[in-house]
């Protein structure tokens, strides 16, 4: 009769990690551009003492998802602020126009993109519209900035999360139309058994 031998785990030398550090160390994307930003960021981020170099460089990592758009009138509205004037307004996203928006004023922003109006309008107001490279020359320590983001709900995506049909649940059904005939009988219409 042969002793049973216990199993056991093979661990590598040095052991092993019960605990893996999450999120994203390098950005998915292939973007030429990015990625030499990302460059720029991780030595600023490594070389000086300043987090909003280290902030910047986790921001430029995310996802489009986690990088929600600003509208002009928005930023302006930020910059509008107490001791907020003549500073730089910093977004890692993209800086889109507001139609209805009218008087854009005179502002310096940074961002990943501008749409095309969005560009035009702050250039036409007098404004500077700054790359990351420009702002690292200009800030690198981040000093005399602001740093902002957009609201990720805003998205009509983010409607449909959670459970529709629930007691005081505001959340936006999938129907495939809205009128009399789609998800408007029972549980919709208090003359039709019951309204939530």
């Amino acid at each position: 009769r042969g002793r049973a031998s216990t199993m056991g785990i093979d661990i590598k030398a040095g052991g092993r990690k019960a605990t893996k550090k999450s999120g994203r160390t390098a950005p998915v994307s292939e973007n030429l551009y990015l990625r030499l930003i990302v460059k720029l960021y991780r030595f600023l981020a490594r070389r000086t003492d300043a987090k909003f170099n280290k902030v910047v460089l986790k921001r430029l990592f995310m996802s489009k998802t986690n990088r929600p758009p600003l509208s002009i009138k928005n930023i302006s509205k930020f910059m509008a602020r107490e001791g907020n004037e003549n500073k730089i307004a910093v977004c890692v996203g993209s800086v889109t126009d507001d139609v209805r928006f009218l008087e854009v004023p005179k502002m310096t922003i940074c961002a990943l993109r501008f749409t095309a109006t969005a560009r035009a309008r702050i250039v036409k107001a007098g404004g500077e519209c700054l790359t990351f490279d420009q702002l690292a020359l200009k800030a690198p320590t981040g000093e005399g900035t602001v740093l902002l983001r957009g609201c990720k709900s805003r998205r009509e995506s983010a409607r449909h999360f959670g459970a529709p049909g629930v007691k005081h649940s505001h959340v936006k059904p999938y129907v495939r139309s809205k009128g009399r005939k789609f998800e408007k009988a029972r549980g919709r219409r208090a003359s039709r058994g019951y309204r939530n």
